[in-house]
């Protein structure tokens, strides 16, 4: 899936919206034509004609944005970008909302770099009661695992593609409005903590060193990267040092609770 087809997607959400918010304001005008017939009655409607109104706006805003973007991949003479999603230096971050929401990784051109998303367990360890979330690369195939568990202090343990653990993100709750954010390895040491805004998203990933390994920022991206994703406040994430493949997906776990928790 390139940058462009997303906003197709994102299209899509939006236009079913918009013809699902007609549904209920059809059913109030033919009962009421077929029972009442009152135009106090009708008023009913307005909500979701509004509704339905902003979400075909919106429909038409992406299709125009997914239009323009794959119009720039062709005149641009678009190169596909064979690299591992480790190996990139900056990704952009896009969330779709769907019944099944993910959060899909794109490198600065344009193409799929990986995504995260539920995965579904099979057997008996379907019984279980945390969940669980998969990263999978741009082939289709995951190669780490998260695994969530608790409500109040939550704790996320991350998996590689063998299924061997690698350490865990843990946020427990100091006060109502204050937690504590922090990484801890396999056999328990920190690692480093999860710092950032309450008001704006900038999320960073602190070596024990007082060293950001990872950061996600919106509001960050180059103007050249613009050609291909139209939105300047597309998240960015970065990375730093010279971090594994491991250690980069154990860092990563932050990513759940940015998206999948706290959202």
């Amino acid at each position: 899936m390139k940058i462009n087809e997303f906003y197709d997607d994102s299209a899509n959400i939006n236009l079913n919206g918009s013809i699902a918010a007609l549904v209920p304001a059809v059913i109030i005008v033919i009962g009421n034509l077929s029972l009442y017939k009152s135009q106090e009655i009708m008023l009913l409607t307005i909500p979701f004609l509004t509704y339905s109104f902003i979400c075909f706006h919106f429909y038409l805003f992406r299709m125009k944005q997914s239009i323009l973007i794959a119009r720039n991949m062709v005149n641009g003479r678009h190169k596909s970008w064979n690299d591992s999603l480790f190996v990139a230096r900056h990704l952009l971050v896009c969330y779709l909302n769907t019944h099944s929401p993910s959060i899909l990784f794109y490198f600065p051109n344009g193409d799929l770099a990986g995504r995260i998303t539920r995965y579904r367990r099979k057997g008996l360890s379907r019984l279980r009661h945390s969940k669980m979330y998969a990263l999978y690369n741009s082939q289709d195939e995951a190669i780490g695992f998260f695994e969530v568990k608790g409500n109040r202090n939550i704790k996320i343990g991350t998996f590689d593609q063998e299924r061997r653990y690698l350490g865990c993100f843990e946020k427990k709750k100091l006060t109502w409005r204050k937690s504590k954010k922090q990484l801890l390895d396999a056999v328990g040491k920190s690692i480093g903590a999860v710092e950032g805004s309450s008001i704006f998203m900038d999320e960073k990933v602190i070596h024990s060193g007082n060293q950001t390994d990872l950061r996600l920022r919106r509001g960050w991206m180059p103007v050249e990267w613009s050609t291909y994703f139209p939105e300047a406040n597309t998240p960015v994430l970065s990375f730093w040092g010279t971090l594994s493949d491991k250690e980069k997906l154990l860092r990563m776990s932050f990513l759940i609770n940015e998206y999948f928790i706290e959202r």
